[in-house]
């Protein structure tokens, strides 16, 4: 089995691409819904949360308040590592099942999407790296176009390696500046090499 990992900045892509790779029958694991899994009501890992950054770190429903911590993380640098450190673990531990239970599935190849992937030295773990793309302006855009501001998107690229860096050490670069359609083509490409 070929396993694939799928990379790329915040607004660039990601999320499209696993719907549409999903849509297609591969088997795909994205890490960002593991994360939100991870933090559901009853979850060890928010209790380790709450305990952690105190009760306003939950809505009065008893559910992560991610505004919040969000706000608190990208400010903080410790702040970030301590979540990363109660999160991480826990994701990467799950990606890592999901492959073996796909490999032993029989599957051809298997694609699982982590924003962080070079930044937590997990490229190793992948036969194959994607990286998607796009221009600072058009992911600005995206991101306003969510709600988010200036300060906001500064403070989470600066959480991340730059996208060049990214795109230089992958093995694939999808460009996703343009239509949807544009992003989409590209991928049948993509995973003819990846069977080649």
């Amino acid at each position: 089995m070929i396993a694939i990992g799928i990379t790329g900045g915040i607004g660039m892509g990601k999320s499209t691409a696993s719907a549409w790779l999903s849509s297609q029958g591969e088997s795909v694991c994205d890490t960002d819904v593991l994360a939100r899994d991870l933090v559901e009501p009853g979850q060890p890992a928010l209790r380790e949360i709450t305990d952690r950054f105190g009760p306003n770190a939950l809505e009065s429903d008893g559910r992560l308040n991610r505004r919040w911590l969000a706000e608190r993380v990208f400010s903080d640098g410790s702040a970030r590592d301590e979540l990363e450190q109660i999160l991480h673990p826990r994701i990467h531990a799950q990606w890592k099942l999901w492959l073996t239970q796909i490999r032993q599935q029989g599957a051809a190849r298997a694609f699982v999407v982590i924003p962080l992937l070079f930044e937590k030295g997990y490229e190793s773990g992948f036969d194959q790296v994607v990286c998607l793309g796009c221009t600072p302006g058009t992911q600005r855009r995206r991101l306003l176009e969510r709600g988010w501001n200036d300060s906001q998107i500064s403070q989470r690229n600066a959480a991340q390696l730059t996208t060049d860096f990214k795109m230089a050490r992958s093995n694939f670069v999808v460009w996703t500046e343009g239509l949807l359609q544009l992003h989409e083509a590209q991928w049948p490409l993509v995973v003819a090499r990846l069977a080649g």
